[in-house]
């Protein structure tokens, strides 16, 4: 029991390192060396404890991020895209589609035509993004 709690401890170590530096360069080696495990058994202890691979956490930390510029600031697509870690405009684009139904600028439109019609805290939550696997189920959805 006890070295579950650790191996537990060290996990959520490397997942606040995702969350603290999503913009920067992070790879599994690096992370699984931060908890103390080899990259495979890092890899997989991370799905079962996260429900998703170290890629696919930092991948939605990132297009989160992303979602809040494109809501809150006049940066453009592009800028966007490399403030949040992304080398490559058409993979952002293509991983923000993926993950949101809708390319950056549709749902930047989208977003300030709804931003009157509901409150911040609803808004957070009814735009967040699926994997795709939680695509095919039905989204609370508040007018």
């Amino acid at each position: 029991m006890r070295a579950d709690l650790d191996a537990l401890v060290r996990l959520r170590r490397a997942r606040d390192r995702m969350d603290r530096h999503y913009a920067g360069p992070l790879n599994v080696p690096e992370l699984a060396q931060l908890a103390c495990m080899s990259p495979g058994h890092f890899s997989r202890q991370f799905k079962l404890a996260y429900g998703e691979t170290p890629y696919a956490y930092l991948m939605t930390r990132r297009i989160e991020r992303a979602m809040a510029l494109l809501r809150d600031t006049e940066r453009t697509v592009t800028e966007i895209c490399f403030a949040v870690g992304f080398g490559s405009l058409g993979t952002f684009s293509t991983r923000f589609a993926e993950l949101v139904g809708t390319t950056p600028t549709a749902f930047r439109e989208r977003a300030r035509a709804e931003a009157s019609r509901m409150p911040p805290c609803v808004e957070r939550r009814v735009s967040r993004p699926v994997r795709n696997e939680e695509a095919s189920r039905p989204r609370l959805y508040v007018p």
